[in-house]
């Protein structure tokens, strides 16, 4: 499998809710990081079950493709967005009803002889997800200095 199918097949995988999708993909003990996950998951049983708590959140979660990938010595970056909006319950997080679209970009090493997975690393940003669900405060505003004000930052005792 080329590169770009694998990628496609990946995407694929992610919008369709069939969690056998990822099997294939994957090399035996593939590699799978992304900022929702405190741990690695190692094993495409893992990757399936990372997906799955994505589909109860967002039922309607569908992956597509924002610009072209780049391949070479087997490694693929293919930047895409992640369409839907919460509708269930994830990590003790009611259904909040708003649509996001979150921005990633998937950074895989490629076993090129079998054309599979063997290391995934996702990257997207985690701050701006959370505004757009309603978790956090939009940057710059006046809730966002209250937070950094209960976190400790700005609060300094004068010196002298």
């Amino acid at each position: 499998m080329s590169p770009d199918e694998l990628m496609d097949a990946w995407q694929a995988a992610w919008s369709q809710r069939d969690p056998d999708a990822f099997a294939p993909l994957c090399a035996p003990g593939v590699h799978y990081e992304d900022p929702l996950v405190p741990e690695p998951l190692e094993g495409a049983n893992a990757i399936a079950e990372q997906a799955q708590r994505l589909w109860t959140a967002f039922p309607d979660a569908r992956m597509e493709a924002t610009g072209p990938r780049l391949h070479g010595e087997g490694h693929v970056a293919a930047p895409v967005k992640l369409l839907g909006t919460h509708r269930g319950e994830v990590a003790d997080l009611p259904p909040s009803r708003r649509f996001a679209v979150v921005q990633a970009v998937w950074f895989c090493r490629v076993d090129e002889r079998a054309g599979t997975l063997w290391r995934v690393r996702a990257f997207f940003d985690l701050y701006d997800a959370a505004v757009q669900l309603g978790v956090l405060p939009r940057r710059g505003t006046l809730g966002e200095r209250a937070l950094f004000m209960v976190r400790g930052f700005g609060l300094r005792r004068p010196t002298g």
